[in-house]
Formats: structure tokens, sequence, C-alpha cells
């Protein structure tokens, strides 16, 4: 007899069933054509995932696009702008050169975005493709990165790069609501390349491959990143100090993101104490009300510090005084396996299909 547990499993199992026939049917439409895929006359590299949640698309897409922007090239970010608050068909979240929207009207990610690539502009909209015609029409652009754009089929891509999260091995059991995929496993065929986040222990990453090759068969080895500790930034002024200035510190921490413990393991790793965690849902919307709770728990128990995210920060803000000590812990993404693999995927293909394009 199975126990309650299992029934609900297999409820879920047959929930999810048709969910994924419409997944399938819908790949299926777009590799027969039946389903247009429209192009724009630029280089365009999107950043996905497979699973619900967070595999840390956002600190990848930054760096690709430090990294692009290194090169000297002109580039676009295109968002969907998840639980922002605009109804505009498209908001310019940054020109290039200031911000023009708070994260409200943008959606966290992006704002976060585009205060760490204040050379890019960013945008948000549900079409990309639109969006980008429409961003194209503005701006000399020569690169358009999306932000989780994998199941964005709708617009041609150079370089699809899937994000899988090393430690989140059982999303990929199941589509939801039976586990975490969006789309079945094999899907991961479509992607140019496949980067395994958080690859911070082996034996997670090949119990990750392991899955992909029984899905797919043999693929190549996926490029490997993990994402560091850079810095601590005061939510309040903006004040960086360096991770030396908290250990051994107390800490409150505080988060709405899709991986509450991954953050939670990466602030022990820098030697901060926590003394407590309230992990709200991801995109949680900050209220004076949630701050006024969060101080008075950190004052309860003599906490130093309250730590949060670089993604909460941005919510956080307008609602914290001068004098509040609340910190974000800025990340970078570090690529620990295939990084010269990946720089000639993204820098390689820009160069090429500029040299088509003059030649």
């Amino acid at each position: 007899m199975l126990n309650p547990g299992t029934k609900v499993r297999w409820w879920l199992l047959w929930a999810a069933i048709p969910y994924g026939v419409v997944a399938r049917l819908r790949a299926l439409l777009y590799d027969l054509g039946w389903f247009d895929q429209r192009r724009l006359p630029v280089l365009v590299l999107s950043v996905g995932n497979l699973t619900l949640g967070g595999t840390g698309k956002t600190p990848v897409v930054i760096m690709l696009v430090e990294w692009l922007l290194a090169q000297g090239k002109r580039v676009a970010i295109l968002s969907r702008g998840y639980r922002r608050t605009s109804t505009a068909s498209y908001v310019l979240v940054s020109n290039g050169e200031r911000m023009l929207v708070g994260p409200s009207e943008a959606g966290d990610e992006p704002f976060l975005m585009a205060q760490r690539c204040p050379k890019a502009i960013v945008a948000v909209g549900a079409d990309r493709y639109e969006l980008g015609d429409w961003v194209l029409n503005r701006f000399p652009i020569d690169c358009l990165v999306l932000d989780d754009g994998f199941q964005h089929r709708g617009l041609y891509r150079d370089v699809d790069l899937l994000l899988i999260d090393a430690t989140d091995a059982e999303g990929l059991a199941a589509l939801v609501p039976a586990g975490r995929l969006r789309e079945p496993l094999r899907t991961a065929a479509r992607a140019t390349a496949i980067m395994v986040t958080r690859a911070d222990v082996p034996a997670q990453v090949t119990e990750v491959c392991r899955k992909l090759k029984a899905a797919l068969g043999v693929i190549p080895e996926p490029i490997q990143a993990v994402f560091r500790p850079e810095s601590l930034v005061s939510v309040a002024t903006g004040a960086s100090q360096p991770l030396s200035w908290s250990k051994g510190k107390t800490a409150l921490l505080c988060s709405g993101v899709g991986h509450a413990g991954s953050f939670c393991s990466l602030v022990k790793r820098i030697g901060i104490r926590i003394l407590d965690e309230i992990a709200y849902a991801d995109h949680h919307a900050y209220t004076n009300q949630d701050v006024e709770r969060l101080s008075a728990r950190a004052n309860e128990l003599q906490a130093e510090l309250i730590v949060t995210t670089e993604k909460d920060a941005c919510k956080l803000v307008s609602l914290l005084q001068p004098t509040d000590n609340w910190w974000a812990v800025r990340l970078s993404t570090n690529v620990i396996v295939g990084e010269e693999r990946l720089r000639q995927l993204v820098l390689g293909v820009g160069n090429r299909l500029k040299a088509e394009s003059e030649g």
C-alpha cells in the first residue's frame, strides 16, 4: 500500500502529464516550422534554464555583458521583468547612462542588471522579438542578451546557453507540478552549450551530468561555474566593505530569492555567524512592516548585521535609513571549467557575424 506521501507524488505525476503534452507539442511545432522564429539583425545571446527557481541566470548575464562591453560591444539586455508593476508593453530600465525607473516598475532582476552593468541598455517586455525591435529602433546595438530566454523560442538566438544548478539534481526528475522542470529534460539538446552552476561539489556535478547523459546520450563536457562573494555593500548607502570586515560578526539573514539555501551556505562560508534566517518567496515585495519586523528580530537577537542579497537590496533601499546596518552580498561568477570555450562562443560568434555583415 502507498503511504500518503507517495500518493501525493503519484497525483502530482498525473497532473504533470497535460503540462508535458503541451510543452512537447509546442516544441514540435517550432521544430517543424509551424511556429515562426523571427530574427533580429544583431547577435542574440540567450541565457536560460529548464527548472523553476534560481539557477544563477542574473550573475551569469552580468558576467557575459561585462565581457561584451569590455570588447567594445554595444549591448542591450532584454528581460521579461517578472512581477513588475508597470503595465506598459515595453519599459526602458536604463539607457546605458542612467537608471530611468525603479525596481518595482522594472522587476528586481532587470533593475539589478542595470545597476551592475551601467553601460548596457536594459529593457523589459513580454515579447522579446518586439522588445528587441523596439530597442534597436532607438539605440545603436551590436548584441542583445536575453535574460531567461530558453523557453522564448519566438526570437532566433545565435547562442543558447542553458544553465543547470548542480545542487538541484532532484529538480530534473519530473515536470511541474511533480518536479521543477519547465520542459522535458531532453529539450536541453537544443542548447548551444550547457553550463552547470554552483559547481562547488564535484559529486553534485557528476550526478547532474549523469542525468543529462541519460536523457540526451553523449554530451560535450558542460561548462562549470561557481558564484563567489566579492564584497559586502551597504543597502542604505552603497558603501562597500571587504569580506574580512564581516568575519565573525553575527547576523540575521533575509532573502526573497529562488534558492535561499544556497544563499545561506554562501554567507556561512564568508565567516558570518547566522543567528536566524527569514526566507520569503522569490521576488518578494518588501514593505515597511517587513523592515520593522526584521529590525525588531535583529535587535532581539542582538545581531550586528542584517544580511541580504543584491536582488533584495534593490527593493529595500528606499525603505531604510542611512544609519541602518543592512548589508548585501555582492557576487561574482567564476567559470572554473570551459572559460575559454565560453569566451570563444560568446565573443567569437559576435566577431564572425560582424565580419560577415561587413563582407
